[in-house]
């Protein structure tokens, strides 16, 4: 049996339809990120989840039970928003405590729990400091802190991280990880940051204009995407896309036509002729899986000139004009170029993915 479960869910806003016919499970313990690019409607899901938005249609069941029209005191969820929504006037101990004040728990017991929590959290030499005392970093954990702190079935999270500095957003993802681990609670988790989404899910439900565009584990997503909108959105730098047309072609060993380029033989997943729409296709090939090799290098799959280079360190970003359009090439940090070079590319032929016309993977 699923803990979080949705059927068949609508939701409409006038003739808008903000969410079509999605149906999802999400197993008990398990991390899951609902990623997509802003308006595709994750938040309105998981707003849905909470029951902060009604269902237009279909049923949202947690741990077996329809709470489809429970009231959200009542549905054992916890919610971190993307604003810290702390109180600025009570103590970081009154903040994570507020929820067993409001419910008369002793106080005791209430001590306890608190300190637990802020235990956990390393909220420990905080608790008598107040919201405007405290760095980012620390009033989100005091907001997870006060979800925590009800011991709820399901954590929700909607895009917590957002507010947080590059730095703080790395420690921050350690600590949900690591809060995930130590609790082996069930956590969805909104964001249209598809490394907060690798780096933390156990599964990924990719979202496009109110529909599951794919879900999987991170690497079934970025290894085999199953249309070019989610190839496009999972990894960085993006992959590369050239548009190429199908040449003669056996069973599932198709020959693609790049501009510029020798012929080139992938290994497709159905015979091109019956699912690509003809031959407008385009190939995908991600900055990894191409190295740059020197203009006259035989084993070269396309020459060019290099435009750009970003040298970050481990590594370096070569942005790199040929016949076929602009592709973006991902080497280690020592790998040198200059602006001007002209240069060759070598591909990662098992590393092609080939999308039809319809933007389905082939």
């Amino acid at each position: 049996m699923q803990h979080v479960e949705l059927k068949d869910v609508n939701k409409r806003f006038g003739n808008f339809d903000a969410i079509k016919h999605l149906s999802l499970g999400i197993e008990k313990g398990q991390f899951c990120a609902l990623l997509g690019p802003s308006g595709c409607g994750k938040s309105t899901l998981l707003r849905m989840i909470a029951g902060l938005e009604e269902v237009t249609d279909g049923a949202i069941y947690i741990n077996g039970d329809d709470v489809t029209d429970t009231p959200p005191a009542k549905r054992k969820i916890a919610m971190v928003f993307q604003s810290y929504a702390l109180y600025p006037h009570m103590t970081v101990r009154q903040n994570i405590g507020f929820s067993l004040s409001i419910a008369h728990v002793a106080k005791d017991v209430a001590d306890k729990r608190i300190n637990e929590v802020a235990r956990m959290l390393q909220l420990e030499q905080l608790l008598d400091r107040k919201p405007a005392q405290l760095s980012g970093g620390q009033r989100q954990r005091v907001a997870i802190g006060r979800s925590l702190v009800r011991d709820p079935e399901v954590f929700l999270f909607d895009e917590p991280l957002s507010n947080l500095d590059a730095m703080l957003r790395v420690q921050m993802r350690f600590e949900l990880a690591k809060l995930h681990k130590d609790l082996d609670a069930t956590m969805i988790y909104v964001t249209h940051d598809q490394v907060e989404a690798m780096t933390l899910a156990d599964k990924i439900v990719v979202l496009q204009a109110g529909e599951i565009s794919q879900v999987g584990t991170p690497l079934e997503l970025y290894n085999t995407p199953a249309n070019r909108f989610v190839a496009s959105f999972i990894g960085s730098p993006s992959m590369n896309f050239l548009p190429v047309t199908a040449g003669n072609n056996d069973g599932l060993n198709a020959t693609l036509n790049l501009k510029g380029s020798d012929a080139i033989i992938v290994k497709t997943k159905s015979p091109l002729a019956k699912s690509a729409g003809g031959d407008k296709l385009e190939m995908g090939l991600r900055p990894e899986h191409i190295s740059v090799t020197s203009a006259d290098d035989a084993s070269a799959s396309i020459k060019g000139s290099v435009s750009i280079v970003e040298q970050l360190g481990n590594s370096t970003i070569f942005y790199v004009e040929t016949p076929a359009g602009q592709f973006v090439v991902e080497e280690d940090g020592a790998k040198t170029a200059k602006s001007g070079d002209n240069v060759g590319l070598v591909f990662d032929k098992d590393n092609i993915h080939v999308f039809g016309s319809n933007g389905l993977t082939v």
